[in-house]
């Protein structure tokens, strides 16, 4: 019986650390601090280099995603949500998640920031250069 109560309370923790670990407003100690409206909600280190594709992505998110997502996905306090974080790490919200967020909109699900709209004038090859940006982005923060 006592083995039985201290397995179930050692799965009952690890179901709490990890809860604790993946919630979206869970900020790492050096992101911390409350943020002001419009300012980054991260802190991210760039990588050394971008490859052609990641360029060209990046010129197309400073175009269009920036706005909401901040500068180098960042996020923006009050407006959209930072990319460069494990949230959005490519096994749990794969490349196609990002094209049809850009595509068709994404109802609020991890964010209390509220729905995203569908993005007017981005293409598929937009959307896969802005992909390889995010992507060479957390790789850079140790997101992969």
């Amino acid at each position: 019986m006592k083995r039985y109560i201290l397995s179930a309370a050692v799965v009952a923790a690890l179901a709490a650390g990890g809860w604790l670990a993946m919630r979206p407003d869970t900020l790492d100690t050096a992101e911390a601090a409350t943020p002001a409206q419009g300012d980054p909600l991260v802190s991210i280190s760039l990588p050394g280099a971008l490859s052609a594709q990641a360029q060209m992505g990046k010129r197309a998110f400073d175009a269009t995603c920036a706005t909401c997502h901040g500068a180098n996905a960042t996020g923006k306090m009050g407006f959209g949500p930072p990319l460069v974080h494990k949230i959005y790490e490519p096994s749990h919200h794969g490349d196609m998640a990002f094209l049809a967020a850009v595509q068709a909109g994404v109802r609020a699900h991890h964010w209390s920031f509220g729905n995203m709209p569908p993005q007017e004038g981005l293409t598929r090859s937009d959307v896969a250069n802005i992909v390889a940006y995010v992507r060479e982005l957390q790789r850079a923060n140790g997101i992969n």
